[in-house]
């Protein structure tokens, strides 16, 4: 009777912890674009956190930094496009409108429809009262002021958003140690499958996702160095790209834009030439489509399907990444840039790792190494393959040291027992060394 009692006991708890996994799931699946954000961040920012933190304490303390030293290059080349932007306005409201009458082949009179607006810009000067005193102007202001504040609304639930990732990221560099040692001594144990798997796929993560930070960095190179070039060798007289330097920096920050990504840079500068060529010359509209179509193939095309799936997946197939990056934000939409990549990763671990135990009958199958040269990976000590630092994949204990698949995972290791860091990627020997 009373290990009946138990059982229904345990059988409540269960159904309890039931519940409770399904509202974190309902929650993780109403906020999955941010909380896919958060892991971004996260595994952006954790190569900085490791060397930070060896100098600055308390962690807290050292998490913040890596996470301002990951933002803060973003904020101040927007801040300097900005400051730019409003420098050239601030130009161009000095120019005189008759130079752009040619523009508009004598359809628009500009000269008199900048003077109008003048004339009516100086007596609502002398008279604010007469911008309110039509009903049409009321009606117009009123329609401005409602799509004022739903932009308003807009950017506002997108700074609340970015908060909540920024937290997440914050919370899982400073506290991510002590959780994985939780769910380590807790849930899996120290020898498993389980520990194999996701020790993996946090690899495998902080490897795709700090290498969109490394395709960002290298396409801005790259377009800088395209766009100084067709400056330098290919713009006519009187018609350049400007600020190639900018420019190109801006379309490699631009790369991590789901879905369009830099063509929210190049598109306007095209138009920009376009229309500059039409008022200096129109015989020099090639220029326009040449840096188009450079744009579009050096910068944009070749390094999103080569450059990025090569720096992001070192441990994936090319392959396989890049239709990870292609099809992940047409499925899922903007967050298809971090949800595609993370779902690719489980499948690929699980189908490595997994699903051998699941359809074998329990022989020891080593992975071999995945990268790296054979130079790179140290001899074992102990008779045992060690993942290192150049990212080999953790070896699936045999059978002997890891008990069998179905058990909860708890049986220690005779010989070979690991332990993996997920904060920091290091393995721990059975002789207390760190490799």
């Amino acid at each position: 009777m009373r290990v009946a009692e138990v059982d229904r006991a345990r059988l409540v708890w269960w159904g309890l912890a039931a519940v409770l996994m399904l509202a974190l799931l309902a929650v993780a699946v109403e906020f999955v674009g941010t909380l896919m954000l958060g892991l971004f961040l996260y595994y952006s920012a954790r190569p900085l956190f490791a060397r930070v933190r060896r100098r600055i304490w308390p962690e807290s303390l050292a998490a913040a930094v890596a996470l301002v030293l990951l933002v803060l290059p973003a904020v101040l080349l927007f801040a300097y496009t900005v400051v730019l932007g409003l420098q050239q306005l601030q130009t161009l409201s000095r120019l005189d409108p008759s130079q752009f009458q040619g523009l508009f082949g004598g359809l628009v009179d500009v000269t008199g429809l900048t003077t109008d607006l003048r004339g009516i810009a100086e007596s609502i000067q002398q008279d604010p009262r007469r911008l309110f005193s039509t009903g049409n102007v009321r009606s117009l202001l009123s329609r401005i002021g409602g799509t004022l504040a739903s932009y308003f609304g807009v950017v506002l639930t997108g700074l609340l958003h970015l908060f909540v990732a920024l937290a997440l990221a914050f919370y899982l560099l400073r506290d991510g140690d002590r959780l994985w040692e939780w769910v380590r001594d807790t849930v899996t144990g120290e020898a498993s499958v389980t520990v194999a798997f996701l020790t993996a796929v946090d690899a495998d993560l902080k490897t795709i996702y700090f290498g969109n930070i490394l395709n960002a960095l290298l396409t801005g190179t790259i377009g800088a160095v395209v766009y100084g070039t067709v400056n330098a060798w290919l713009a006519p007289a009187g018609v350049a790209v400007p600020q190639p330097i900018l420019v190109g920096l801006l379309a490699g920050a631009a790369s991590l834009v789901p879905v369009v990504g830099m063509k929210i840079v190049y598109l306007p500068v095209f138009a920009y030439l376009a229309a500059v060529t039409v008022v200096v010359d129109p015989a020099l509209l090639w220029f326009p489509l040449a840096f188009f179509v450079l744009s579009f193939v050096v910068v944009d095309t070749i390094p999103d399907l080569v450059l990025r799936p090569y720096v992001s997946g070192r441990d994936l197939h090319v392959g396989a990444v890049m239709f990870a990056y292609i099809l992940g934000p047409l499925l899922f939409g903007w967050y298809g840039l971090f949800l595609g990549p993370f779902v690719l990763v489980v499948v690929a671990n699980f189908a490595h790792i997994v699903l051998p135990e699941l359809v074998g009958d329990g022989r020891d199958r080593r992975p071999p190494p995945r990268v790296g040269d054979a130079s790179e990976i140290e001899p074992p000590r102990d008779g045992s393959e060690k993942r290192t630092r150049t990212g080999v994949k953790p070896w699936i204990p045999p059978p002997t040291e890891r008990g069998t698949f179905s058990t909860a995972g708890r049986t220690s290791a005779s010989a070979g027992n690991y332990s993996a860091d997920a904060g920091t990627g290091d393995v721990e020997g059975t002789d207390g060394s760190t490799e």
